[in-house]
Formats: C-alpha cells, sequence, structure tokens
C-alpha cells in the first residue's frame, strides 16, 4: 500500500514535558503536573520543531510477539487518540516507561518533549499524531537583548531541533496494524533500546522496505562478496549496474536481476551464496519479488565508494557514466619499476 504524509497543515495542539533520567545510575523521572502553555504566535515554529526530523524516514508499526495491545505505547496511544481530554495523563504515562526501559548503561538522561499534533494528512485523510522526542545535550546560544536602555549579551542553553537525538512520530492511522509510525535514534547507544525496547516497533515489509533492503544487500556485495584483488573500479560499476536494473524496471524478480546484472557465472554463485547468508535487522532473508520503490535503491547504491585513492597522491572518481566504458582503465605491474599502474583510455577531455 502506498503511502503519503504532509505536514503542511498540521499544528501542534498540546505539549507535554519530562526530564527523563537513567534509572541504571539512579537518576530521577520528572514529569510536567500541566500541560505547557504555549503562545498561538509561536505555533508554527513548535509545530516545525516536532516533525521535521521526521521527513523522509522508513515507516514502521508498533506490534507485540502475541498479542498487540499487549504492547504498552500501543495502549497509550491508542487512549489518546480516542480520549484527547485526557493526554497529559497519558503522556506521563509514556515519559514513565521510557525511564522503566532507560536501564543500559550507556543510555543518556535527557528532555524529553511529547506532543498531540492535529491535521497530519495519510493519503490525504486528516489525522492526529503523538510528536515524541528526546534531546540528550543542550546546545549554548547567545540572546541581545535591550535592558534599561542599553543592549546586553546573555548566555543560554537550550534544545535544538536539528539536533534531537530520538525521536518517534505515532500517527492514528492503520490502527489495526500497529499504527503509523516513524522513528530515529541518531545516539547508536544501544540499537535495540528506542525501537524495540521503548516502542516495540518493527519496519513495515511494504515495498519500499522490500527495495532498500535488496539494495542495501546489493551494495554490501559489491564492498565485500566480490574477490579481494577486484579493483574498486568493478565494484562501482556493480553497484551502478545494479542502479540502474532498479531505476528502469516497475517490477523486482531475483533471477532476472542475477541474470541481466551479474551476468558471470561465477559472479551469480558468488552472489547466490551471499544472499543466502545475508539478514535483514529483523533476521529475515530479502524477498525475492516486489514492487520496485523508485529513489530507495540508488541511496543504497551511493554507499559504494565513488573514488580510487592512490598512495602517490592521485585521486580518480568515478561517476555513473563510467558504467558506459567498460575497457576505460587497464591495472598492470611494472616488473622494471616493481610497481603497480593504471592506465586510462578516453577520447578527449572535458
Amino acid at each position: 500500500m502506498s503511502i503519503s504524509i504532509n505536514f503542511k497543515k498540521a499544528s501542534v495542539l498540546s505539549i507535554s514535558l519530562a526530564k527523563v533520567g537513567n534509572a541504571h545510575r539512579g537518576e530521577p523521572l520528572k514529569t510536567s503536573r500541566d500541560l505547557c502553555k504555549f503562545d498561538e504566535a509561536d505555533n508554527e515554529m513548535l509545530t516545525h520543531a516536532f516533525l521535521k526530523p521526521f521527513r523522509g524516514l522508513e515507516r514502521y508499526s508498533l506490534h507485540h510477539h502475541s498479542e498487540l495491545s499487549l504492547n504498552e505505547m500501543y495502549g497509550y496511544a491508542d487512549s489518546v487518540f480516542s480520549q484527547q481530554e485526557r493526554f497529559l495523563s497519558f503522556s506521563r504515562k509514556m515519559a514513565r516507561h521510557l525511564y522503566d526501559k532507560s536501564r543500559h548503561p550507556n543510555i543518556k538522561a535527557g528532555d524529553l518533549c511529547i506532543a498531540l499534533v492535529g491535521n497530519v494528512y495519510v493519503n490525504k485523510l486528516p489525522c492526529t499524531a503523538i510528536s515524541i522526542v528526546k534531546s540528550e545535550s543542550l546546545v549554548p546560544f547567545l540572546e541581545i537583548s535591550d535592558k534599561e536602555g542599553d543592549l546586553q549579551l546573555t548566555t543560554h542553553n537550550g534544545i535544538y531541533p536539528d539536533k534531537i537525538d530520538k525521536g518517534a512520530l505515532l500517527v492514528d492511522f492503520q490502527k489495526d496494524d500497529g499504527f503509523l509510525v516513524y522513528t530515529f535514534d541518531k545516539s547508536g547507544a544501544d540499537a535495540n533500546f528506542w525501537v524495540k525496547d521503548f516502542l516495540g516497533a518493527k519496519p513495515q515489509r511494504d515495498d519500499e522496505y522490500k527495495t532498500k533492503q535488496y539494495a542495501e544487500m546489493c551494495a554490501s556485495f559489491a564492498k565485500d562478496g566480490l574477490p579481494d584483488d577486484l579493483g574498486e573500479e568493478d565494484r562501482f560499476r556493480l553497484a551502478n549496474q545494479a542502479a540502474q536494473y532498479f531505476s528502469e524496471k516497475d517490477q523486482f524478480e531475483s533471477e532476472s536481476f542475477q541474470q541481466e546484472v551479474l551476468k558471470e557465472p561465477e559472479r551469480i554463485e558468488a552472489f547466490r551464496s551471499y544472499k543466502d547468508n545475508y539478514k535483514d535487522e529483523e533476521g529475515k532473508p530479502v524477498d525475492e519479488e516486489f514492487q520496485i520503490a523508485g529513489g530507495v535503491a540508488k541511496k543504497a547504491m551511493g554507499k559504494v565508494k565513488s573514488a580510487l585513492r592512490l598512495d602517490s597522491g592521485v585521486l580518480l572518481r568515478f561517476t555513473p557514466d563510467f558504467v558506459d566504458h567498460p575497457d576505460s582503465i587497464e591495472r598492470g605491474f611494472d616488473e622494471e619499476r616493481g610497481q603497480k599502474f593504471i592506465k586510462l583510455y578516453y577520447e578527449e577531455e572535458l
């Protein structure tokens, strides 16, 4: 199912605040007794701050291994969406749930903001959302103020929206499947903490997810699955041929991909062996057939090195056009000089 989300008409309705320490270190949890008051003039800025981090992220859903209703965050979110007047009460329960899960020694204390947001449009339908953001570091900034007829410089420490460490956006859409969820964790302190322990979320295995997973596997194969003596130019060429396949096709079929992109029997065999041992973040094998989601594969393929740096100070950078000139580079070894060499062929300088 194709999903489009739009924040243009979104508006913050309510905000709840908390300071969440690390329970493992005995740090406290403090939650606001009342909803945060803010001027209507600040609504646009706050809405932007609470929604900007979630643009362009993968789609997740809340889940539980036995029954969805047993997922704590699912229960709290469902209650907020159906009883918005009790937002403060359930937002405090969310903060408590986060605190109870903050027991890994590497998890930092931080400021937690939970916002109820209206008019988030999903597939042109207005929906309510809950934005949860945690900042684990304060950013210093300066303010010039007019005081008693003179200008003074004041220093402050605050939350910078572009530096938020963790976030989750729970949208009242696809309720029976665990809601529509977007999430991120920039800190990397514990890969399972935010997404799995706190949210209990897993990626939606839609065509976008399947395209990304297969493309990432191809990029990984280009970097690590080919013979060690293969040059960077050949790895780059293979990755770009794979990217071209994804861009030109609507439907992905693994067998045709191998025949059209890999071609050589030895390389196909190496790829199949690599694929059989490759697992996604849930420990599942990649899907063999799916509808290709445009643009997703190109980003994944961009992780393959596009340059060759030599110890002589020479840097060769490859562009996608390089794929169309398979015989433009020749490698060899000069016995007399005892050095490797690279020979370049071209028609003219550009």
